[in-house]
Formats: C-alpha cells, structure tokens, sequence
C-alpha cells in the first residue's frame, strides 16, 4: 500500500520506518527542506529499534512538498502534534483525492479540521479522516535518523468521519495496522477515545516542581505515584461520563447490544496500569516497556511540552466543550485547565480547542450527529 507520512517527529519516524519495514510504500514529508536535504544525503533511511534489534528501513521518497507526498496515497498518516493540524491539513488540502484515507493518531478532533480544511480549499473530493486513542508506538527518537520503539498499539479504537464512510477508511487503515483496528462509531466517539489528555495532565502539572528542578525527569516513570494516579483514575471517570452521554441517541442499538451480551469498551486508563484488567490500546506489559526504556528520560520544559500545550490546552477544553454540550459536569477538566494557564500565563479556555473555535457551537447535538454521520 502506498503510504503518506506527515512529520519529522517521534511519532512520524515510528510511523515511517515501521510501515517501510512492514512492506509498504512510505513518503515521508518534512516541512523544512534543509531537513529533508540532510536525511536524503544521509542514506534516506531510518533505523529502527526494538526488541528485533537495529534494521534499516528505506522510504520511498522524503520531500518537502506536500503534493508529492500526497500523491496516489491510499492512507495519509499525520502523527503531528495537535496544535500542527491546522496549518498541516491547509497545506494537505488542496492535493486530497477521492478515496483516500487521513488518518491522526490521536486526533483531538483532528480528523474534522482535515476534512474542513478540503472543504474551505474548495476540495470536493470523496475523501474520509480518521483518528484513534492514542499514538500506535511508544517511541522516542535516537539521533536525527534513528527511533526506538519500546511498545506497538494493539487495539486501537478508531472513529471516521463522516461515519458512512467508515467501511471504506477502516478497511484502508486496517492494511496498514492488521489486527489492531477496532471501530468506535463517528469521529466524535474516536476524539473522546484520546489518552492523552487524561494521561498527561496530571502528570506535568503535579510534576511541576521536580520538572523545573532537575536538569531530566522520567515522566513516567518517577512522575507516576499513586497520589497522582488517583487522579487520573478520577479524570477518566469524566472522560467516560462524556462518551455516555454523547452516544445518547445510540441508546437503542447499545440496549439491543447489550442484551445479546455486547458491551462497548470505554477503554478507562485503570486498564493501561493493571496486570490483570482488560487489555488496553497497548500490549500488557507497555507501560513497564515504556519506564524501563529510560527514552523518557529527558530535559522538559514545563510551559513549552507537548502534553501542556497539546493535551491540556487542546485536549482538555475540548473535552470541556463536549462535556457542557452533553450537560455532564467536568470539574476536574476544568481545574487542570485553570492550573495549566496559571502555569503558562496563557488562557487555555481562550486559545483552546472547542466546538465553537471549530465553528460547530451553534449545533445542538441532533445537528452535530448528523454532521458527523453524513459530512458537508
């Protein structure tokens, strides 16, 4: 399959080397073209780390154009950040063709900026994004052409949109990650899958004072005792509270489900720790891979780390906003937003992400299902 990678990061290495590795077509774009024109004169291939050892895999092309990137993709792959969305699926816009495939993971909603930002570029295209819960390796990159990969995703709730097109993308995403792909309904239903802002909020904000103090700090690792895993534990809750009664109005074919003995998984972030509990997006032993690594061992910077300005500041008030649409109190939510942006000097319920900075307040939630159901 001819795949597209978006990015220059963990994520993005992860991605590419471990689908050329896999067998597929991989094009990997970078913004920068001195970064591009670096990794080409240095062989154009990534290495691989895991418990298989060190391998090489060979992208088809690295490039800074996004069109050629682009170009005949079956799957568009965008791992970025999600404060990189934006300008990236402006960039992307233009250059989508019918029956591809974006898919973000994890998205924050994601997956509905790409496919505004087709329909703002006049992009009429038949084409479906995607997102899922969390990021499918635990990877860390080793030098600038080189990544580790401590832990792989192996089930990874996914929500498309518009949701009539699900068959199409999940049977697209599927060949690229076999097994592993589990369908969650809209793109909703996937946004409110992401672990990240239930993960990381509470791990850099409780962790403020030994982050600021000492030149590197595991997260992870140091940064997870049980006073702070009790809240995350009471962060999920609300996350989950949220989904409940989004899927409202699916009420009857849960009921039906149910009685047949169905349940959905709400994938609760109790599972991600336990030894025993039902299998998460993760292998069993992916957080032990993850601490034992030591790739988490780093110099952070509190007021500039991805998890401040995209798991809280993004991910939070999106949840916020879902939550008052919903009518489930978030109070926790709105804490840690409060604690982010005394942390930062910056409103976080302001510069945020919401329904309405996505231009989707003015929905009730019958209106906001449909959109999600059937697109433009």
């Amino acid at each position: 399959m001819k795949i597209a990678v978006l990015g220059g990061g963990n994520g993005s290495f992860a991605a590419a080397g471990d689908l050329a590795l896999a067998g597929h077509e991989v094009r990997l774009w970078r913004r920068n073209p001195n970064d591009v024109a670096a990794h080409r004169a240095a062989g154009g291939t990534i290495t691989v780390i895991d418990r298989a050892g060190r391998r090489e895999a060979r992208l088809a092309a690295i490039t800074a154009s996004i069109a050629k990137a682009l170009d005949a993709a079956d799957l568009i792959l965008c791992p970025a950040p999600a404060f990189a969305q934006p300008a990236i699926a402006e960039l992307a816009a233009p250059h989508l063709r019918d029956g591809q495939v974006v898919f973000l993971p994890p998205g924050t909603f994601g997956s509905y900026i790409f496919a505004r930002a087709a329909r703002d570029a006049g992009n009429r295209a038949e084409i479906a994004t995607a997102e899922t819960g969390t990021l499918p390796w635990l990877a860390r990159k080793q030098g600038p052409y080189a990544v580790r990969i401590s832990g792989r995703g192996a089930r990874l709730p996914t929500g498309v949109f518009p949701s009539r097109s699900a068959r199409h993308a999940l049977g697209v995403i599927a060949n690229a990650f076999p097994n592993a792909i589990e369908p969650c309904g809209d793109a909703l239903s996937g946004a409110l899958m992401n672990a990240g802002p239930i993960i990381h909020p509470p791990l850099i904000t409780m962790n403020a004072g030994p982050i600021e103090h000492f030149a590197k700090w595991d997260i992870h690792k140091e940064g997870t005792q049980p006073a702070i895993r009790r809240v995350t534990d009471a962060l999920d809750a609300e996350r989950i509270a949220i989904r409940r009664v989004t899927d409202a109005l699916d009420a009857e074919r849960i009921a039906i489900r149910e009685a047949l003995g169905y349940r959905g998984p709400h994938f609760p972030l109790a599972d991600h720790y336990s030894r025993d509990g039902e299998p998460w997006m993760y292998a069993r032993d992916a957080h032990e891979q993850l601490t034992d690594s030591g790739d988490w061992s780093e110099r952070l910077v509190l007021v500039e780390h991805r998890y401040m300005l995209e798991d809280l500041r993004l991910g939070l008030s999106f949840l916020a906003s879902v939550g008052a649409l919903a009518g489930v109190q978030t109070p926790l939510v709105k804490a840690f937003l409060a604690i982010g942006a005394a942390i930062t000097g910056e409103e976080f319920a302001v510069t945020g992400r919401s329904l309405s900075s996505l231009g989707l307040g003015d929905l009730d939630r019958a209106g906001l299902q449909h959109l999600l159901a059937e697109g433009f």
